[in-house]
Parts: structure tokens; sequence; C-alpha cells
């Protein structure tokens, strides 16, 4: 159907994008390892008895049916319970349905038959018994609205038997800024999954880690838009296949003679949608074709602007689920406040609602960059500042250090210097090793490029003494270069002389353990001043002359 009304294009432009269309290779989704569900069809109907009843007649092909009425009117059905609440849990092949009537709870599928569990469930409240805002497989929360009544009905008799369906994402937990070392730090992931799918699991203790239940997972792709680490990315296809499929695209079009490319980015299950916005924007208007509008990220939006494309749009709905239009204006917004510091027009990365086509045509900017970068190299972080860092050549910015938003995972580190001892907690904590230490000598160094602005370092450090500041720093050889934030004399070793350790962590552990028990003696105080080599030595020595001293040690 899309291609069918690209080819229908007369224009020199909507030539150039067919040609584009056709001469990219595609994006492939090579099969990535799945999880398995099975489901026997034993299926639960909950809501007001006369509709559940009326469902349940045309269900008659399920191996089971069990209705479950929350209103306590009277039927006819066999198998018809009733609950004063009901809690529903699982996925397909494995809800567990607990009710409880007069204070007293039971597992419905237990009573009803026979079983520990429901494979499906059909859900005509009006306030469904599961609240996650992309429902699970298996689960059909018809009553508030979404899929409709009709579309359930259809699909439920097809869920008997094996089903595999795809891990849509990797997880890489040597990036993941989510904790270290007892300390948690972002949770943006968590945060963006309306799916209920990933969750941060452990303890202060034992270490925390976030957790991905692959059942649970229907590959939105918002927790991979909102990651700045690239700790958890898409893999159908992986996001830097995607951003050089769109970089190519561009090429092609312009090699075709096409002028002022405008890439749409439309999602894979509702191409009507997509066809009906096509027809109502210019020949210069280039699909892109995706799983999930979120599954890219910003690095890919700018690396369509330096390679020829004048506008960035995300063909939505605002019916789609609160939490991924929120993650998706989240991220729109963020870069747009990047281009107004470039005085670049804001649109040139924009959310075109379908809706909004009936109103009239939306704002399409025409401004050229003229850069052509081609593919970009590098993580997702480098990939996104190689983009930034052209369009800032090209536009030189008004100010080189602007303040951002809280949110923005890009900023500085400030150490108010006479509070801090060089414990280094901050550099073990560090996820991008943004802060780190050269190994040569008392000081805390620190890269702005890399700080993702987590918070593990604040949180970690136990004087206090750090901040952050979210803020882009459009001077790309301060942001990249590694800056020390704090330095310190080092303290000599007493014997070999040798630095060892910051002055000012030395002279605190001798004052807070002059008068301890176990340094009740000068010569043990004095022994903090010394490497570790040298105190063994100096212990040892001690021994010799006086065997008596061991009894101290």
């Amino acid at each position: 159907m899309l291609k069918q009304l690209l080819e229908q294009a007369t224009t020199s432009n909507g030539k150039a994008r067919l040609y584009a269309f056709e001469n990219t290779v595609e994006l492939t989704n090579l099969i990535p390892p799945t999880v398995s569900y099975e489901s026997g069809g034993n299926t639960l109907i909950v809501g007001p008895t006369t509709i559940i009843e009326s469902a349940a007649q045309q269900l008659s092909q399920m191996n089971s049916l069990t209705l479950l009425s929350t209103d306590g009117e009277k039927g006819t059905h066999a198998q018809l319970y009733f609950a004063n609440t009901v809690e529903v849990t699982g996925f397909l092949g494995t809800f567990e349905v607990t009710i409880e009537n007069n204070l007293t709870r039971s597992n419905l599928a237990e009573v009803a038959i026979g079983h520990d569990c429901f494979d499906v469930v059909l859900d005509l409240c009006l306030n469904s018994c599961m609240n996650e805002e992309v429902p699970v497989p298996g689960y059909y929360p018809v009553g508030r609205g979404y899929p409709k009544l009709a579309d359930a009905l259809e699909e439920i008799p097809t869920l008997m038997g094996t089903f595999d369906k795809p891990k849509f994402f990797r997880l890489d937990t040597d990036l993941c800024a989510h904790s270290s070392r007892g300390v948690k730090g972002c949770e943006r992931c968590v945060d963006a999954c309306p799916a209920g799918a990933l969750t941060s699991q452990g303890d202060d203790k034992s270490g925390h880690h976030i957790e991905i239940n692959p059942y649970l997972c229907q590959g939105v792709g918002t927790c991979a838009t909102a990651c700045p680490t690239e700790a958890i990315h898409y893999a159908l296809p992986n996001p830097d296949d995607t951003q050089k499929f769109i970089e190519r695209t561009l090429a092609n079009y312009e090699q075709a003679g096409g002028l002022d490319p405008i890439v749409l980015i439309c999602s894979s299950r509702h191409e009507s949608y997509n066809v009906m916005a096509l027809k109502a924007l210019p020949d210069n208007v280039i699909p892109v074709v995706v799983e999930e509008l979120p599954s890219i990220g910003i690095d890919t939006w700018f690396a369509a602007l330096v390679n020829g494309a004048t506008q960035v749009l995300f063909a939505a709905s605002r019916f789609m689920p609160p939490t991924i239009i929120r993650i998706l204006n989240n991220e729109v917004s963020m870069a747009q406040e990047l281009l107004s510091h470039l005085g670049i027009q804001k649109e040139c990365i924009d959310i075109l609602y379908l809706e909004s086509l009936r109103e009239g045509p939306p704002t399409l900017c025409t401004d050229s960059f003229d850069l052509a970068l081609g593919d970009l190299e590098g993580n997702k972080r480098q990939r996104l500042f190689t983009a930034l860092d052209a369009l800032a050549i090209s536009r030189i910015p008004v100010d080189n250090i602007v303040e951002l938003s809280a949110s923005a995972p890009y900023g500085s580190v400030e150490c108010e210097s006479k509070d801090c001892t060089l414990c280094m907690s901050c550099v073990a904590v560090c996820p991008t090793r943004a802060l780190h230490t050269d190994g040569q000598s008392p000081s805390l160094q620190f890269v702005e490029q890399d700080c993702i602005q987590c918070g593990l370092c604040v949180k970690a450090c136990p004087e206090k003494v750090l901040t952050l500041t979210p803020r882009i720093n459009w001077d790309k050889e301060s942001r990249q270069k590694a800056t020390i934030i704090h330095q310190e004399k080092a303290a000599e070793c007493t014997r070999c002389h040798k630095p060892f350790a910051p002055q000012s962590m030395i002279d605190m552990l001798q004052e807070k353990l002059r008068g301890h028990s176990h340094f009740s003696n000068e010569a043990a105080v004095n022994r903090i001043a010394m490497c570790e080599d040298c105190r063994v030595i100096d212990m040892f020595e001690n021994m010799t002359e006086d065997p008596t001293n061991q009894l101290k040690y």
C-alpha cells in the first residue's frame, strides 16, 4: 500500500523519493533469541454478568470458559463466579487470578478448572484488572476501549498452542548506570516502560540491577530511547543499522536529484495511517518504517539532519499509551532545546500527530545545513556529539555553555575542593569513566562529554562535595578534554619518600585514629604516613626489637 502511493508521484522529488525507497538496502530483522508461551486455551472472562455471558457465546471453541462477575448479577452460565475484588497477574499461559469474597481470598483457577492459572483473560471491566498501558500477551482489556471487542473475539481462539516471541532488547550491564557498589543512580528505562517489563531488583547490600522480563516486554522502544549509555538497545534491528539505513536513504534521494528531504519516522503496524499522512504531505517527505516510533533515539535524529534532512518528524497518534507520548515528547523537547541554542528552528525535529492533519498542514522546515557526514561511527553518545559538533560549526552558538533542563543527560560535575579527601568513591561508581584518576597523582579528573548526569557519584561521595549541573558545552575541545576538578599535594612515605596518597587523607586518618586503642603509641600513628610496603617492614622491625609488640597487632 505504501509503495503504491509512492509510485503515483510525478514530481522530481516524488521520483527521487521512490528511487531512495527502492534502492536503499532494506532493514532486515534477523531473528533474535525468543521466548515461548504455552497456552491450553483456558479462558477467563471478567466483567458485568450480562456482558460476559454474551461474549462467552462467541468463544465456545475455547478449551474451557470461566466467567467472573463483578456486578453480582445472577446469570445462567454453568461456570459463573462472583467476587468483590479481583487481582490478575501474569501473561499468556500463566494468569493467576486471585478473588476475594467476604475477606476470603482464593485462586479462581484452582476452584474453577483445577489448574494453577488461566491461559487467556478477556477483561470487560471499565476499570481493568491489570493497569499496564501496553497489555501483556494474552490479556485483552476491552472494557477500557482498546482493543475492540470484535478484534479480541477474533484473536482469542487462535491462542491455543505454543507461541514464540522475540526478545526485543539487549542489555549490556557493563554500560548500565542504574547502580554500582550498592548505590542507585539512573532509572530512566524503568520510568519509560509502559508494559511493566523493566524493574530494579536487589538491595543496597547485594546490589541493584535492571531486570527485563521478556514475557512482558512488548518491544515499544521507549527504554532504548531514554537510555543515555546504550546499555539497553533495540534488537529489531539494532539502532546503528537503522541509523545507517536513514543515512543511505538520504544519500540515494540526493543522488536521484531530490531536494529538501524530510524524514518521517513511521510505525510498521500502522501502514494505513502512514499512507494517510503522506497523502497530506509534500513529495519531499520520505517515510522510514520502523518497528516502533521510539525504537531509535536522539543520535539518529541528528544524524539525519547532518546527512541532508531538513526535518525529522514522527508519525504519532494522540491515542498512543501516555508513557510513550511522554517519553517521546521529553526526548523531542531535549532535541529542540539543543537546536534552539544553535539558532535552528526547533520544528526541525518534531512530532506530527496524525489527528492534527485534519486541522491543516504541519510546520515544515526547508532550511538546509549543507552537510553530508555519511555514516557516523562510535557509540550512541559519540554519534550524537559528532552530529552536534558539525551543526555547531555551521551554526555558531551564541554561548559556548548553556544550562539545560534538570532531566538532561548532559552536563558537568563540580567538586567543593576544600572538603574532598580524594577517596575515589565517585570514580569507583562512575559508569562511563567521566570521573577518573590518572593513577599518577592525587587528583580527580573529569571528561564532560562522557557524563550522563546519573547521580551515582553524588550519592556515593561520603563528604557530599559533588554537585551536578545539566548543561551543553558547545566547545568540543574543552568538552572532550580531561580536566582536573580537584588535586592535592601527595603525601610522601616517611621511610622511602615515595608519594602514595593525598596528604589531606593521611592528616585526616592520623587525627581521627590518634587516641584509639589500636593506635595508642605514636609509632602506630606515624605508620599511617607510610606506604603499604614500608608499613609492613616497620611493623616486623618493631616486633624483632621487642617480641612482645606482636601481641598488640
